[in-house]
């Protein structure tokens, strides 16, 4: 494991050695598109495919398989790496001249790849599959280059093609060759080209549907899209959960700064790093308050700690935000207490839900639940941030949280609704302040 803990280092220092292309521009903005946005799903069935992959993608988190590990041709093991599932798509283009595709923007992860010809195994896709053989921009990689994580393909000589194998815990997967690329972000005169950004070029990708064709790796790894831009920050602001047709900006580097007027009310609290999962944005959670009043959740409860375990991961890719089970039931119990209502599904992990008394049709006044992380940095998290009702099966009040057994809670991106997030990983440290992100 000792390994994984450097490899970080050993990238970073591996890929700007060996980077002499010109600077990137300053800053980048562009668009992130919810994967529901074109189902048709009603507010019922959003919420419960929203819980269920909440659930899913929280079971990847921990640390016996939580770090990204690819293999050479030569090595068969099966590699065990987290979901594929995540919530925002990014539309982009890749190659000279430029294929659009559209990808998982996925902060819990640092490789960006996408589908290639020739195809061996590929998801069908709206937009042509891109082929390296008719791209000018197009170079391979080999084993002896950064991009191919060298410590790892012991048994692939210096000069032969760099191949990857990325397998996800639900049986999802891509395989191909790495290589690099130009990157377009933006369309027609507004549109800016990246060269040489490291990808995978997947000829051979199974197992669930992505409704993408690739990820962008947006996590805190040398081999991100945000550590090869170089610009150190990015920043998303999150629309509204249920208008699901709204796009929702990301920001890179100069364009990643708090809206204006909002610096004075952010708050900031330290990046965590853990040496076991890299890549994930951990921090730390003290406490919660719910109507001022802070709820009896033992200290320590959401600390990282040395094994691996515990701690918080801020994460675009998990819906509702997911509690370690202990502290999940304490703050169930206390809606429960505000509402007056009991649980209707009391024994389960899942998103409670409580009845509304009859000929109620909207949420009742509910204090603000308040998230306190270090540095005294707090989240308020207004009513439609953490409850929603739903009146389509049975009407009830549901508390979008959700608890686990593993040890490893989730801030998820439904509390993260008109909040702008701010990462900026030269100083280590995540902001954040209410926004209207539809006007961002």
């Amino acid at each position: 494991m000792q390994v994984l803990t450097t490899l970080p280092l050993l990238l970073a220092s591996l890929l700007s050695s060996s980077s002499a292309a010109a600077p990137p521009p300053s800053g980048y903005r562009f668009t992130l598109t919810h994967v529901d946005s074109k189902g048709g799903f009603t507010r019922a069935e959003l919420l419960r495919r929203a819980a269920h992959r909440s659930r899913h993608r929280a079971a990847t988190m921990l640390p016996g398989y939580s770090y990204s590990r690819m293999s050479s041709s030569s090595d068969t093991r099966p590699t065990r790496l987290r979901s594929g599932q995540a919530e925002y798509l990014m539309e982009l283009a890749i190659g000279t001249p430029p294929v659009p595709f559209v990808a998982l923007a996925d902060t819990g992860s640092d490789l960006t790849w996408t589908q290639c010809q020739p195809c061996k195994l590929c998801f069908a896709q709206d937009t042509p599959v891109y082929d390296p053989a008719a791209s000018s921009s197009f170079s391979p990689a080999t084993c002896a280059s950064a991009s191919c994580l060298p410590v790892w393909s012991q048994n692939c000589s210096a000069a032969a093609p760099c191949r990857y194998r990325y397998v996800y815990d639900d049986g999802a997967y891509s395989a191909g060759v790495m290589g690099a690329e130009t990157l377009t972000f933006g369309s027609g005169s507004g549109g800016v080209s990246v060269g040489g950004i490291a990808f995978g070029c997947g000829v051979d990708n199974g197992g669930l549907s992505y409704n993408s064709t690739g990820t962008v790796g947006l996590g805190r790894g040398s081999l991100s899209l945000v550590a090869q831009l170089g610009v150190g920050k990015f920043s998303y602001c999150l629309t509204d959960f249920f208008e699901t047709s709204l796009g929702s900006p990301v920001l890179f580097g100069s364009l990643a700064e708090l809206a204006p007027g909002a610096a004075a009310a952010a708050h900031s609290t330290p990046l965590v790093q853990s040496p076991w999962i890299p890549s994930r944005y951990f921090v730390s959670l003290e406490g919660i308050s719910l109507g001022g009043a802070r709820l009896p959740i033992p200290n320590g409860t959401f600390d990282l700690r040395a094994d691996g375990s515990g701690g918080m991961i801020v994460d675009s890719g998990t819906i509702f935000t997911v509690l370690v089970e202990s502290a999940f039931r304490v703050v169930v119990d206390s809606v429960a207490g505000v509402l007056g209502q009991p649980v209707a599904n009391a024994s389960s992990l899942d998103s409670p839900c409580f009845p509304a008394p009859p000929g109620e049709r909207r949420l009742p006044e509910m204090p603000d639940m308040v998230l306190h992380f270090a540095g005294g940095a707090d989240m308020r998290l207004r009513r439609d941030n953490y409850m929603s009702f739903n009146q389509e099966e049975a009407a009830a009040f549901c508390l979008n949280v959700v608890g686990t057994t593993s040890s490893v809670s989730v801030l998820g991106n439904f509390q993260q609704q008109n909040i702008q997030m701010l990462y900026d990983i030269t100083v280590g440290q995540l902001s954040f302040v209410p926004t209207d992100c539809s006007k961002l």
